[in-house]
């Protein structure tokens, strides 16, 4: 059928919507050409434009697939999250982290494409991907190897001394006691209840380190206990009580906010990340596209969702202020419902 103005697939391609590529092709009667709506070459006339749910439907109506944004191939952007993609396992199988310009060669890009391709799709850069899954692999090395030192060559270090400069922050804590399961580490736990199910509330000497709900107190308990099983798990005396009350206080009235200290540790994405839904105010919400054009990567759209759904702090890193675009509520660590009855409270009239 031929385009009009008023068509809202004549306004995709107007629009250049990438978002659009996968289910919508046009073709232009006077070149015998068809394009995705992201193509970048010379908009058409409407009266010159036919639209096609599929590249082959196009050919079979005569049309040929466009040079500039080969529509008869997969879309763009996914040829690039297929080389990120594979970057990532080239990374991943490393014994040391590859260089830069030999990530690019195998990409067929030059270093600096390359590196703004993959920050893009990731939200980090491939170094910083690298010391991500190197900490990953200490933490499986710890537990695993017959000494501290084998554990950190095992994991890609070219030395100890690198390695515990950054210990602290990967471990929250000194090798020896991670790999001992948390000996010797003080963690403080209450398991209370809210309106939305049982809560547990820990914390360690820097502040609050976890916030979980469920419907198990247990099994809350449990996945504390399975995370560092010889760590010294203490119930929280009158202060600390006092503490978790507080954090009740912010599930019952989300908007109320806490000046409580935390413990927060994650990878610098995931830190980023978690400070930016700090500053949704409450009773507002965010798409994790907007999530990701404030931290200035826009493309970096499914780095956000993954570090979104690893915060460790319900409610006081308000995850849950997030939605898809379109106000769909998506997932949530801790169930949709709850999600729901949150964001219901901070709606509400005070």
């Amino acid at each position: 059928m031929s385009a009009s103005t008023q068509d809202p697939h004549w306004r995709a391609v107007a629009e250049r919507d990438r978002e659009a590529d996968a289910t919508l092709f046009y073709g232009v009667r006077t070149t015998g050409v068809y394009c995705r709506p992201s193509c970048p070459s010379r908009r058409p006339h409407p009266e010159n434009t036919r639209f096609f749910a599929s590249a082959g439907a196009a050919e079979e109506a005569g049309f040929r697939p466009c040079k500039r944004c080969v529509p008869d191939q997969s879309p763009h952007g996914d040829r690039q999250a297929a080389t990120v993609a594979a970057a990532c396992r080239a990374i991943e199988a490393a014994e040391t982290t590859p260089p830069l310009d030999r990530l690019a060669a195998a990409a067929g890009l030059s270093p600096s494409h390359f590196h703004r391709l993959f920050r893009r799709a990731t939200g980090t850069t491939p170094r910083a991907y690298a010391r991500a899954h190197r900490a990953a692999k200490i933490r499986t090395a710890l537990g695993e190897s017959a000494s501290v030192t084998e554990a950190i060559y095992g994991a890609g270090y070219g030395s100890s001394s690198r390695f515990y400069e950054a210990s602290d922050g990967l471990l929250g804590m000194t090798p020896t006691a991670f790999r001992a399961g948390g000996a010797g580490t003080g963690i403080r736990f209450a398991v209370g209840a809210c309106s939305l199910g049982a809560i547990l509330v820990a914390e360690s000497d820097r502040g609050v380190c976890a916030i979980t709900l469920g419907d198990d107190p247990d099994a809350l308990v449990r996945a504390l206990q399975d995370r560092f099983p010889n760590a010294t798990l203490a119930g929280g005396d009158p202060l600390f009580e006092a503490r978790v009350a507080l954090v009740v206080g912010c599930v019952e009235a989300p908007g109320l906010g806490t000046d409580l200290p935390l413990d927060i540790r994650g990878t610098a994405f995931q830190q980023r990340v978690w400070a930016a839904l700090r500053q949704i105010p409450s009773g507002a919400t965010a798409s994790y596209g907007e999530v990701a054009r404030l931290l200035g990567q826009p493309q970096a759209v499914r780095a956000v969702a993954a570090a979104v759904a690893a915060n460790p702090l319900a409610v006081l890193i308000p995850c849950h202020r997030v939605i898809r675009t379109g106000g769909g509520l998506s997932g949530y660590r801790w169930g949709v419902d709850r999600k729901r009855a949150l964001l219901a409270r901070e709606a509400a009239p005070a």
